[in-house]
């Protein structure tokens, strides 16, 4: 490995078949553009149907072999892949701020929950645990083992490229499967052809992990369909997330699937406000709010709206917008156009039916501002979409009742935050709320590798970490054993 080999100024146009560098079939290239900039700074391959389809020929004549690999082998491939990622962190910021607008206390959070899970996942060839019984037929013993699934397919986001993709990569890995990547078209290095190479390097049999880089539109059904897949490990929105299961579920392949939020912040009235804005701020700006689980509405009791609006415009103004390679900065880009478009239009939409902007709301270039409304309801452009944006909607409500009818008033059940001076009070609260992740006194960017992280209604199916992927990605095998001869009736 030369001093780029993890830099944005290595040589990306190729992608990685078969434990083989190698050229698109069609010949054509996507350009990487920096989000804070809009320069191109790298080209990535176009890839083909037919390099999906040699991908995935790859991964199945890989699989079986990897899957009677000793377990302590397949951990120490992650672990391997670990302690690189820890060597050259710096260049793997750097490239993470470049390539997708993160910015450093992003980026320090994405590495430090992406060590976490990996150490974790180096156990999973130790947890493929099964079952011994005894039989209703005499002499004869049941053994239920669980064994991989077989071949992967990982569809993985642009908004935490890095442990997104390898939170549904490392664990298929672990566990014996094989793996064809898609990363997202926006972040294809730190998302896809990064990790083959940090595999690479760790020593992973050539075929075990397949990357290939293209436009979803061109081969996504695709990566989604394949005969050859077992189950498909999807991150991003639920439009697309329901394609890609409906097309799994063609293939009877199991569907992972995390998808869109409208994460709600419930401030009751005997909230302390300070902590409750400090969670706020947090919640709803880290990664210019481009998180499933970030908060998407803040749901305020009218006692404590006022004051908790306050303080909440004079925190958001003084968080420092720019440059993710800046130590200081706390806001980047949003990640192209459309996003950033998609944004202000819900701003706007928001105003115009009657929202107070109370700071923000406008960009400069794909940089955003810091943007509070008031006055909202629920039903406004702002609130009842997933605006994936630095914005904060603060709806006031009467009781705990109508707190908990608000927060259900949506398709998503992703994440949510309680916050309340009584832990009981703030506990009934949030086990009203119907998502699949609640956190008391907190804000809901949280991700614990031993805890089931997942959602509920339109936020997906199936749960990443610990012994719920493990299930996911591996499928339980009953053998019987007859010790001696067995009497029939015939």
């Amino acid at each position: 490995m030369d001093e780029h080999t993890f830099t944005i100024d290595a040589d990306w146009n190729s992608i990685y078949i078969d434990g083989a560098w190698r050229s698109a079939s069609g010949g054509d290239t996507i350009a990487v553009a920096d989000p804070a900039t809009r320069e191109r700074v790298a080209e990535v391959p176009a890839g083909t149907e037919a390099d999906v389809d040699a991908a995935y020929d790859a991964a199945e004549a890989a699989q079986p072999a990897w899957a009677r690999e000793r377990p302590q082998e397949r951990g120490d491939v992650v672990e391997r892949v670990q302690r690189l990622v820890e060597t050259h962190h710096d260049d793997l910021t750097a490239l993470l701020a470049t390539e997708s607008g993160s910015a450093r206390p992003k980026a320090a959070r994405e590495f430090t929950s992406t060590g976490e899970m990996m150490r974790d996942v180096a156990t999973y060839p130790f947890r493929m645990s099964g079952s011994h019984s005894q039989s209703k037929v005499e002499h004869k013993e049941n053994v239920v083992q669980r064994e991989p699934v077989g071949v992967v397919s990982v569809i993985s986001p642009w908004n935490f490229p890095f442990q997104l993709t390898l939170r549904a990569v490392a664990p298929a890995i672990a566990l014996g499967n094989s793996v064809v990547l898609k990363p997202a078209t926006e972040t294809p290095i730190s998302g896809g052809l990064l990790i083959a190479k940090l595999f690479e390097a760790a020593g992973l049999p050539d075929g075990v992990l397949n990357v290939v880089t293209g436009h979803g539109s061109e081969i996504g059904d695709r990566v989604a369909s394949h005969p050859a897949m077992s189950a498909v490990a999807f991150t991003g929105s639920t439009d697309v997330g329901k394609r890609v299961a409906k097309n799994a579920a063609e293939q009877l392949a199991f569907p992972a699937m995390e998808l869109g939020g409208n994460n709600p912040h419930v401030v009751l009235d005997d909230a302390d406000v300070a902590e409750a804005v400090d969670a706020g701020v947090f919640g709803t700006f880290m990664h210019q709010g481009q998180i499933c689980i970030s908060i998407n509405r803040h749901l305020v009791h009218e006692g404590v709206y006022d004051e908790y609006v306050e303080r909440f415009v004079e925190r958001a103004a003084t968080l420092p917008v720019g440059d993710p390679h800046d130590e200081a900065t706390v806001i980047g880009p949003i990640i192209n156009e459309a996003e950033r478009d998609r944004i202000l239009d819900y701003v706007e939409r928001s105003v115009e039916a009657g929202a107070t902007l109370e700071l923000g709301g406008s960009a400069d270039g794909l940089f955003v501002e810091p943007t509070v409304l008031s006055d909202v309801t629920n039903e406004m452009a702002a609130a009842c979409n997933e605006h994936f944006g630095p914005v904060a909607p603060i709806i006031p409500f009467d009781d705990d009742d109508e707190a908990v009818a608000l927060a259900n008033d949506t398709e998503y059940g992703l994440a949510g935050s309680v916050h309340s001076a009584s832990i009981s009070r703030a506990r009934a609260v949030a086990d009203r709320i119907d998502v699949g992740m609640v956190h008391v006194n907190d804000q809901p960017i949280n991700n614990e590798p031993h805890v089931p992280f997942g959602g509920a209604k339109a936020s997906g199916m199936g749960r990443y970490n610990g012994e719920w992927i493990i299930e996911e990605l591996t499928e339980p095998k009953w053998t019987s054993v007859q010790h001696e001869p067995r009497e029939y009736p015939f």
